[in-house]
């Protein structure tokens, strides 16, 4: 997410970060880098105008001066004026009304809008225990009627059937007239593709919101379009009384400009973010966990919460216990953690969280990114009898020859595999002993990609 902004910000903040002292030359030149770097990254102008003046203000200004470390509060002053530049804290979805809570999703062809449809009643099903319906009403499109109705069968929520050959407005409130019935408390209400020069197509939503009245307009646009993004969530914003932008994609956006144009152009919040095709990739969006991450330090409070959703804590217990009363934690258990991390978005969804990433080399970067490291991982260990993973010490020359056969792989790639599992069999060591959590951080180091250590360590 936003690879080349990060890597341009982290190397220019670099550079004055560790200055004694800031002079209107070194502050100029710094600025200088850095509006090059959002301009690449596609923001738009106005935003980077802006956005260079305020720093530049405050950095000249007392707040540095008196500083004793001017250039770590010159990086402070970068990332919270990222933050205001996108909106300051995370706003919530409004669903304060009679339930129904009526969601409309508007946009372009090809947003990712029934996907996010699905996306956004799995997130209120599972993570704010909501009752919801899903309906279409894009009789344009028959197709987009089966894909809703398919995807709603998969997040487990209500999908209320719809055709072409109805009229969207009737579609709406047979649907809402549905869920009062049912006491159901939000309707998604999806809506047809349309481009903003489309008159017909504008008349048409535009009714369509009057009839419904939706206490959430939620726009959903690509971010892969950079700055057309914001422009385009302005035409419609005119035309629609917008409540927030869903931004998707984000997890191929290598530039960043969307997410810090949209709400500088448009005055409205981004609420979510699209990170993958999952129908769990869907995150809400924090501008300072963003910020800290375009900066390159990180996001840990996405990191522990993605963790805690993820891991099953039946077996996490389990496995604490059992390491606690002096257990062996064996190959059987490092593959259940591997498939934990999986269903956690993978090791590269939790490992871009962590600060210092873009520190690491691209060959390992690309590796983690691939998810091709996990599933050699799971491959080898499958490769092995249940005896070997209960008693990795027995796997010498002719077990590793065969291992390495029946997994596809080569006897190095199954030594590798052995010294991660021998470095994590001591950080769960550490984990159950006192002061557990610092010693296991200091061993987290040879779990990268070829024993690399984490970057900062």
């Amino acid at each position: 997410m936003f690879e080349n902004l990060t890597d341009r910000l982290s190397r220019t903040l670099k550079n004055i970060s560790g200055r004694g002292r800031l002079t209107e030359d070194n502050i100029k030149d710094t600025l200088r880098e850095v509006r090059m770097a959002l301009l690449e990254a596609d923001v738009a102008l106005p935003v980077v105008r802006e956005f260079v003046n305020a720093v530049k203000e405050r950095a000249v200004g007392q707040e540095v001066a008196k500083s004793l470390t001017p250039g770590q509060v010159f990086v402070k002053i970068v990332q919270s004026e990222l933050e205001k530049a996108m909106g300051e804290a995370n706003e919530a979805l409004n669903l304060a009304a009679q339930p129904p809570a009526v969601i409309m999703m508007a946009g372009l062809q090809g947003a990712g809008k029934t996907t996010s449809v699905a996306k956004l009643s799995k997130f209120l099903r599972t993570r704010q225990k909501k009752s919801v319906l899903v309906v279409s009403a894009d009789v344009y499109r028959p197709a987009a009627i089966k894909q809703l109705e398919t995807l709603a069968n998969e997040v487990e929520v209500e999908f209320f059937p719809s055709d072409v050959s109805q009229k969207p407005i009737d579609i709406a409130n047979a649907a809402i007239g549905h869920a009062k019935r049912k006491f159901i408390d939000v309707v998604i209400l999806d809506t047809a593709g349309r481009l903003h020069v489309d008159e017909a197509m504008m008349d048409e939503i535009k009714a369509l919101h009057a009839a419904v009245k939706p206490i959430e307009t939620l726009f959903v646009v690509d971010a892969m379009t950079g700055q057309d993004a914001a422009n385009t969530a302005k035409a419609f914003n005119e035309a629609l009384p917008l409540t927030g932008v869903v931004l998707t994609k984000v997890d191929g956006d290598a530039r960043g400009g969307a997410a810090l144009s949209i709400r500088h152009i448009t005055g409205k919040p981004i609420k979510f973010l699209g990170v993958g095709e999952k129908t769990d990739a869907l995150e809400p969006f924090h501008p300072d966990r963003v910020a800290s991450r375009i900066l390159g330090m990180g996001d840990v409070l996405s990191l522990i919460e993605q963790v805690e959703r993820g891991v099953d804590k039946e077996k996490a217990m389990k496995l604490a216990s059992k390491v606690k009363s002096g257990g062996n934690f064996d190959l059987e258990d490092f593959r259940e953690q591997l498939q934990q991390m999986k269903n956690m978005g993978g090791m590269m969804g939790l490992i871009e969280k962590l600060p210092g990433v873009g520190q690491l080399p691209p060959e390992a970067m690309a590796q983690i990114q691939d998810g091709k490291m996990t599933r050699q991982m799971e491959a080898i260990i499958n490769s092995m009898t249940p005896g070997e993973r209960r008693n990795p010490d027995i796997i010498k020359g002719s077990r590793k020859r065969r291992i390495a056969a029946g997994s596809g792989t080569e006897i190095q790639d199954v030594n590798r595999l052995l010294k991660q599992f021998t470095q994590m069999q001591k950080m769960m060591k550490k984990m159950s002993s006192k002061g557990g959590m610092q010693k296991m951080m200091r061993a987290m180091g040879g779990m990268m990609p070829g024993g690399m250590k984490l970057p900062g360590r």
